[in-house]
């Protein structure tokens, strides 16, 4: 009977402290409901078989792969970034793979492709549980970025996420938001491209005590206990980080006329965007066409 292993890795979002987190301010990350999962079971194929399926099961990616080499005939940018990332777990653990007579790898996302909730952070978790290995190195020697979406990967509960000396610190915390009710995800109906924006963060100068301002709204989060005291933390991060970009805020330049706060999250310009409102309030959003909504206790974890 073949052996079966399964790996399973949150998605996240990013509250606060988008771009600065990369020079050391602290971040709220959350990991949400949705995630993806890696199951592996053992073939007599002689290669390493790889199947990624979408949120509805469907096939999207697939791909057969030399377990000597760990490389595809498949010339695909996805089939190269795969196997860069398993020849980079293999260099962390010479043993990956190495005695293996043949596996199938299945990955099975719990949402879409296009929501920018991990695709790429969750898929790299999962290998590095699969090949023993620490995720937050194959992260760095693969994709890049700061890692608290490894981090929230890793966690069920809300993380205070900082690097320090360039590592990783991650505090576990509690948010006793009692309004969640009132707070809700829209999607922007398109996908951001983090590592642009990353590359474009990084020409900026910044003024240190930007990072220290951010890190400061990030811990106040903490103590809200009305919408109105959130909404007041929101506005302030986003107005500094538009500040230090140089660019406009999601709900200047989308939602003007939106009377209540509008946050984004992760790279500006895609993926979701935190806002405060009533199940009313809903229906703005939905008129503009915006008509993927998740409620807060629906998406987080």
């Amino acid at each position: 009977m073949s052996r079966q292993t399964t790996y399973k890795s949150n998605g996240k979002l990013l509250i606060t402290g988008e771009y600065v987190v990369l020079d050391g301010a602290t971040a709220l990350a959350i990991p949400t409901k949705f995630g993806q999962s890696l199951t592996i079971t053992d073939n007599n194929e002689q290669t390493l078989h790889w199947i990624s399926r979408d949120h509805t099961g469907n096939t999207w990616f697939e791909t057969h792969i030399d377990l000597a080499t760990l490389t595809s005939s498949n010339t695909s940018k996805i089939a190269i970034t795969l196997c860069t990332i398993l020849q980079t777990a293999r260099a962390q653990n010479p043993l990956f793979l190495k005695q293996s007579k043949g596996v199938t790898a299945i990955t099975q996302l719990d949402f879409p492709r296009d929501w920018g909730l991990g695709t790429s952070s969750t898929l790299i978790n999962n290998i590095a549980q699969w090949a023993q290995i620490d995720a937050f190195t194959l992260l760095k020697e693969s994709f890049g970025g700061s890692g608290y979406d490894i981090a929230a990967a890793q966690h069920n509960t809300p993380i205070f996420y900082s690097l320090k000396d360039k590592k990783p610190k991650v505090q576990p915390c509690m948010l006793t938001w009692s309004f969640t009710d009132h707070l809700f995800f829209v999607y922007l109906n398109q996908k951001q491209d983090s590592k642009q924006a990353i590359t474009t963060y990084k020409k900026i100068e910044k003024d240190p005590r930007t990072l220290g301002a951010i890190t400061d709204l990030s811990k106040k989060t903490l103590v809200c206990y009305t919408l109105q005291e959130l909404e007041r933390i929101l506005n302030a991060h986003e107005n500094k980080i538009a500040t230090l970009l140089g660019q406009t805020t999601v709900k200047e330049l989308l939602f003007p006329d939106y009377p209540k706060t509008i946050k984004s999250l992760g790279a500006w310009g895609g993926d979701f965007v935190l806002a405060t409102g009533s199940k009313q309030d809903m229906d703005y959003f939905k008129n503009k066409g915006y008509t993927t909504i998740i409620a807060f206790d629906d998406m987080i974890a």
